[in-house]
């Protein structure tokens, strides 16, 4: 608890109604999307500009308290989670879009402005901001830049820190630092732009985001490639890749995924098959048109039952929509849905979605998998009972087994989701003890007291790496 100097001191730097420090008014921010963490925050403030973020820092770094920014709280790894307490430093009051530069390609905005309207109004200027990650509707985009957000055009767009020209960010400190611009071209030291993209939060607060747009396409197509098995669809992402063709959005859906989404969105994804590649390209019309035709000829020889391309924008949206809303139609199956995030090379995905299979039967648990197989990243899905504590522990099990056959194919324990509080423990797997020990040296020279995030990236203590037997490996 605060002392009631504390309590005075923020209240005046934000005004008395955007600090909380009730108990029924902290429990909202107690929790993020991810299930199984909780802890309560000690307060909760509102800051309105960079000042007052810099003043709240300013008396943190004084009086020794934890801050955790956060933003909608979409984070699916706890990295916004309070979990030693402290202060909740919320950053959605700051959600202006603050300029587009039309002549150069760029856009300022705060933290705390929505990814979903964002995008709309820079299409209605014929710009186009790629990054999607699946909580497009509500995700901030300050909080899209701490975790470095992914999402469904990954495989063509990039991800958030390929968008990223230059930011704002205030120190644990309260100094204010600025990194990057406009231009083009700039090698000027260290790239802290980069190094502070996907750092959840635990080296500086995000107040400002300058970002890259680029021209919107002229045109899209989407299809569907249905498949009896999941090797074969494997191999049909591998045939798009080597034939040079990089669609805008080449997705998966095992059969239990389709089988919940359907069933959720109606939008004639079939059931009936092992797997659903979900593909869409866009540009130029002509090359749009190219490109989906040989995508169906690829799928087909390499085993496609079927190939069905979309013949409306309104058919396509819907696709789009229903893969968009794998989540929310998992959710409605059993009352806690566990949604991880692993990534392998693009050859290993049979190999993975296969492991992913036999470890589901091997602690008999339902999991369905979904995710971006044009870029290997895969989302395993496990729908329990988070008051079935027998079979919560075989959660775990199976998803220690799942990451370490990740690594042990040359892939990561999360490609998109970010490491937070629950995945710190795996961490040294995927970069090891020295990688570790340079990322702890980066965190003291940024913040020396460890007062940003706490318990975010770094464990306590590694856990023991599991060693998985696969059949044929």
């Amino acid at each position: 608890m605060f002392s009631d100097a504390i309590r005075r001191e923020l209240a005046a730097i934000v005004g008395a109604e955007w600090f909380l420090d009730r108990p029924e008014d902290l429990l909202a921010y107690s929790y993020d999307a991810t299930p199984l963490h909780q802890a309560l925050p000690d307060g909760v403030v509102f800051p309105a500009s960079t000042a007052e973020v810099q003043a709240i820092l300013r008396l943190a770094s004084r009086a020794g308290l934890k801050v955790i920014p956060r933003g909608s709280g979409t984070n699916l790894a706890a990295g916004t989670v309070p979990v030693e307490g402290g202060l909740v430093l919320v950053l959605t009051r700051m959600n202006q879009v603050l300029a587009i530069d039309e002549e150069n390609l760029t856009a300022t905005v705060q933290p705390g402005a929505i990814t979903a309207p964002f995008q709309a109004q820079v299409e209605a200027l014929g710009l186009f901001y790629p990054p999607d990650p699946g909580s497009i509707q509500v995700s901030t985009l300050g909080g899209n830049v701490a975790m470095c957000a992914g999402g469904l055009r990954g495989l063509k767009y990039g991800v958030t820190k390929d968008y990223v020209l230059g930011l704002e960010a205030v120190l644990p400190s309260g100094e204010v630092i600025r990194t990057g611009g406009k231009v083009m071209k700039d090698v000027a030291g260290y790239d802290l732009t980069k190094l502070l993209i996907g750092s959840e939060g635990t080296l500086a607060v995000i107040t400002e985001i300058l970002l890259k747009l680029v021209p919107k396409p002229e045109a899209k197509r989407t299809a569907l490639a249905l498949f009896p098995d999941l090797t074969r669809a494997a191999r049909a992402v591998s045939g798009i890749i080597a034939a040079r063709i990089v669609p805008a959005t080449l997705e998966f859906l095992d059969q239990g995924t389709a089988r919940v989404v359907e069933e959720y969105a109606h939008a004639g994804l079939p059931t009936d098959v092992a797997a659903v590649l979900l593909i869409e390209q866009d540009g130029a019309p002509d090359a749009v048109n190219r490109d989906i035709e040989r995508i169906a000829v690829i799928c087909q020889n390499t085993g496609a039952s079927e190939v069905r391309v979309a013949a409306t924008p309104e058919e396509a949206a819907r696709l789009m929509t229903a893969r968009r809303t794998a989540l929310a139609a998992l959710a409605r199956v059993r009352p806690t849905t566990i949604l991880e995030d692993a990534s392998v090379p693009r050859a290993k995905l049979a190999e993975m979605v296969e492991a992913i299979g036999a470890i589901s039967r091997k602690y008999d648990l339902q999991i369905c998998t979904f995710g971006h197989a044009g870029d290997g990243n895969l989302h395993p899905t496990c729908l329990t009972d988070a008051r079935d504590s027998a079979e919560i522990a075989r959660v775990e099990e199976a998803f220690a087994e799942i990451f370490a056959v990740a690594v042990d194919l040359g892939g990561t324990i999360t490609g998109e989701h970010g490491v937070g509080a629950a995945k710190a423990g795996y961490l040294e797997w995927r970069i090891g003890e020295h990688g570790i020990a340079l990322m702890k040296r980066i965190k003291a020279a940024f913040d020396p007291q460890g007062i940003l995030n706490p318990g975010k990236i770094f464990a306590h203590t590694t856990r023991k790496r599991v060693v998985v037997r696969r059949s044929g490996g």
